[in-house]
């Protein structure tokens, strides 16, 4: 089972701080993510590190990890302390990743206990290689990394000078079937932006976004998981589906097939999400 099906809402939290884990789980994100690349000076990453293994051991399976690029010697030193962790997160979460060769790397190195890969695409380079890495093996999503992608642009992190890019991402996740990721949204006190970015991500395609403070997961989760008379539509669809024997059918006025089932069944894989 795709571990990244049916999330809405991912909640950044630093490696570093540890006190805050407790916190950011005690809000309603689908996943907490224990970063341990932009947000941890590189004297701290150590200690970030064996503090993070050790909460994600304690058991909680919403605890999941932001590891270190894989072109950095943190980032292989990530990599070998879990090959030896005692228990690993359901996603990993990789940044800056260029190449399918990454995503290699890291299941030869955990082998049969490699969680869910998830490559953040933060670059040219690694949107051009996009449709290659999200094919790969054990991803089983991506993450749009706007704040680096717009450095390397020169340009704002908002809305319209990514909108390209944006575009290409979803494409490249779409092409390989695994949900899309978009970037936090950074301003903390704006709630009616984050609304309509987040919007404007659902309308694009993308099917999570990510967090960085417990105030933004509820206005996410009000857009992204689906609404009750959603859901209910969805269900209804999927009867209506499965009693034709899977071919096309009326259904509430429109014909409903293969590819507009699909929809219905994310739908429904964020229903069974949020149940869980």
């Amino acid at each position: 089972m795709n571990a990244a099906a049916g999330l809405s809402t991912m909640l950044f939290v630093p490696g570093s701080k540890p006190e805050r884990f407790a916190r950011a789980l005690a809000c309603d994100a689908d996943v907490v993510c224990v970063d341990l690349e932009d947000s941890v000076p590189e004297a701290g990453k150590a200690e970030a590190r064996a503090a993070s293994i050790a909460a994600i051991a304690e058991g909680d399976a919403r605890l999941v990890l932001r590891i270190n690029g894989m072109t950095t010697r943190a980032g292989l030193e990530d990599l070998i302390a879990l090959a030896d962790a005692p228990r690993l997160p359901a996603l990993l979460f990789v940044p800056k990743v260029e190449s399918p060769a990454e995503i290699g790397i890291i299941r030869s190195v955990l082998g049969a206990r490699c969680p869910g890969i998830v490559p953040l695409i933060e670059t040219v380079k690694g949107l051009t290689a996009g449709h290659a890495i999200a094919a790969e093996p054990g991803v089983v999503a991506m993450m749009f990394g706007g704040g680096d992608f717009a450095a390397e642009l020169g340009v704002a992190l908002a809305w319209e000078p990514l909108a390209y890019a944006r575009g290409a991402f979803i494409q490249a996740c779409a092409g390989a079937s695994i949900p899309a990721i978009d970037v936090p949204y950074i301003i903390l006190d704006d709630a009616a932006g984050l609304e309509t970015e987040t919007r404007a991500a659902k309308a694009l395609g993308f099917s999570a976004k990510a967090a960085i403070h417990p105030s933004q997961v509820d206005v996410i989760n009000s857009v992204l998981r689906p609404t009750p008379a959603e859901i209910a539509e969805a269900e209804a669809a999927e009867k209506a589906f499965a009693a034709a024997g899977g071919a096309a059918v009326r259904f509430n006025g429109r014909m409903l097939e293969a590819p507009i089932m699909r929809r219905y069944q994310r739908i429904l894989a964020m229903r069974s999400n949020n149940d869980a």
